[in-house]
């Protein structure tokens, strides 16, 4: 079983950064993806970003190309995502997941965080 952790979100200006945290613990990694997912209210839950833990390849959902950035510490067991030129459309409560695949489909995503609020203000 895998436990995840979210954390760093907050309220935010237009414009501005957020780096978000995901902590993960309970066994290794290695043969998992792990992937960003965001819901606003009354939405369906979205794909934002995934990484292969071992290899580090990165997929992104082309709403949040060029402006957030997945990353992982292996060493921390610890997924990152750093949100760059904000907009009031990423508000939003952003999930951490752990999947067999880093592919957009929340489906194939087994182990979900608690999730961690994002406000955009304009």
């Amino acid at each position: 079983q895998v436990q995840l952790v979210e954390s760093g979100g907050g309220l935010v200006q237009a414009g501005g950064s957020l780096r978000l945290s995901c902590a993960a613990s309970g066994r290794t990694l290695n043969s998992y993806a792990m992937g960003w997912f965001r819901q606003a209210p009354g939405k369906e839950r979205l794909f934002v970003a995934a990484i292969w833990w071992t290899a580090g390849d990165t997929f992104y959902a082309d709403s949040v190309k060029g402006r957030f950035t997945i990353s992982r510490d292996i060493a921390k067991n610890t997924v990152y995502l750093q949100m760059n030129s904000l907009k009031p459309e990423d508000t939003a409560v952003y999930y951490c997941a752990a999947g067999v695949a880093a592919i957009s489909d929340p489906r194939m995503y087994a182990h979900w965080g608690q999730g961690t609020q994002v406000t955009v203000s304009s």
